[in-house]
């Protein structure tokens, strides 16, 4: 009976045991199928921190000008019998590029020339005479007073060819200036008068307008705080800064060339000063007159942290970004930002070479998101839709 009576509780334990695993499994389900499941990873476009040299710009808007702009003007005045250039043709020094009817100045010179072989020939003969008058006053039968008379003539005769030469000379640069040329190297501009018409010196348009564009000039702006910056960085280096010329959007260099002024005084109505740059402008992709955006280069940080410009959140509390954790869910970073230049953001503190940002999809995450990062196609489809949903400014 007693080994009955033990077999029977332990019969009841283990019934009463299993009933109470099969009581806490049930409760287990039961609460498992009443917690919410965890919501699923964000989708975000992702970008790494990068190291390197980050050049630092300046910033300005300027206007394209001519190394040097030349009138072609007539010295003269006179029918024009040749134009001997074609508009918007390229043009040396010296170049002719149209031709005055040159036949009155000619015959100026002609007659000139006349008067010159005249006196002379009437010069050689006084200078006989004056030489037999003075053989025969040596001997006493020439007076003085003939001597003196023919010394005049002599002299007389003397100045009389110099002022014939003279006015040959200047008859000479009469007729050089019925050849109308460049006096520079550069492109010609629209002509201004037809062969057969009179041009003057009072012509106000003259010929032509011929402009040299190679090299070139560029003279931009910048706030007047900036100059203390430009000034240190010019006795730094003790060589020209480089700029850079940008097409207005931004997206295409146009040519690089050097600083080669800073302005003597400051702008008061704007508080910005004026620099002039100059360029080769070899490819001639810089024009008179264009609109273009120029970049300054003041310093290179060196070892500097950059990040794409739209990883940059600004908050109640100034700039942040999302980090992606080693877990794959982001934390909220305050970040400072030296300067934006070219959508890519230089970071004086706040990240770390390497570490992966969100770029593009912030506004669906908050700290601890768990997010999955979008890579190739799916990454541009995902940028491109963020940019045409962005509100316009």
């Amino acid at each position: 009976m007693k080994k009955k009576s033990v077999i029977a509780v332990l019969l009841t334990a283990v019934v009463a045991a299993g009933g109470i695993l099969y009581f806490m499994r049930v409760q287990a389900l039961q609460k498992a199928a009443a917690a919410p499941a965890p919501p699923p990873p964000v989708s975000v476009v992702a970008g790494v921190v990068a190291q390197h040299d980050v050049p630092i710009y300046l910033s300005g808007v300027g206007t394209v000008i001519a190394y040097n702009t030349d009138i072609v003007r007539a010295q003269i005045q006179g029918q024009i019998v040749s134009i001997n250039f074609t508009e918007g043709q390229t043009v040396h020094a010296g170049d002719l590029l149209a031709q005055i009817d040159p036949r009155p100045y000619q015959a100026l010179i002609d007659q000139y020339t006349g008067n010159l072989e005249r006196d002379q020939a009437q010069l050689i003969n006084a200078q006989a005479n004056l030489a037999r008058y003075t053989t025969l006053g040596e001997k006493g039968w020439a007076t003085p007073q003939l001597l003196e008379t023919q010394k005049a003539q002599v002299g007389q005769l003397q100045a009389a060819i110099k002022a014939d030469q003279a006015l040959i000379d200047a008859a000479k640069v009469q007729l050089s200036f019925t050849r109308l040329t460049s006096p520079i190297d550069g492109v010609a501009g629209i002509r201004q008068i037809d062969v057969g018409n009179i041009i003057s010196p009072s012509s106000t348009n003259g010929l032509v307008v011929v402009t040299q564009i190679n090299p070139i000039s560029l003279i931009f702006t910048l706030p007047e705080t900036v100059l203390p910056q430009i000034q240190q960085q010019q006795e730094k280096t003790k060589v020209a800064l480089p700029v850079i010329a940008y097409s207005q959007d931004d997206t295409t260099v146009l040519d690089q060339g050097v600083l080669g002024l800073v302005n003597n005084e400051i702008l008061q109505t704007t508080g910005s000063i004026q620099l002039k740059a100059n360029f080769a402008n070899k490819s001639r992709r810089l024009w008179p007159g264009q609109l273009v955006n120029a970049r300054l280069l003041v310093d290179t940080r060196h070892n500097g942290l950059t990040v794409a410009a739209s990883a940059v959140q600004q908050g109640p509390n100034g700039a942040y970004a999302y980090v992606i954790k080693p877990d794959n869910t982001v934390e909220n970073r305050p970040v400072k930002v030296a300067e934006i230049s070219s959508g890519q953001a230089l970071v004086d503190s706040g990240l770390k070479a390497n570490e992966q940002v969100v770029v593009d999809g912030q506004y669906k995450l908050q700290p601890g998101t768990r997010v999955t990062m979008l890579h190739g196609k799916a990454a541009q489809e995902a940028i491109a839709q963020s940019a045409q949903q962005a509100p316009i400014p």
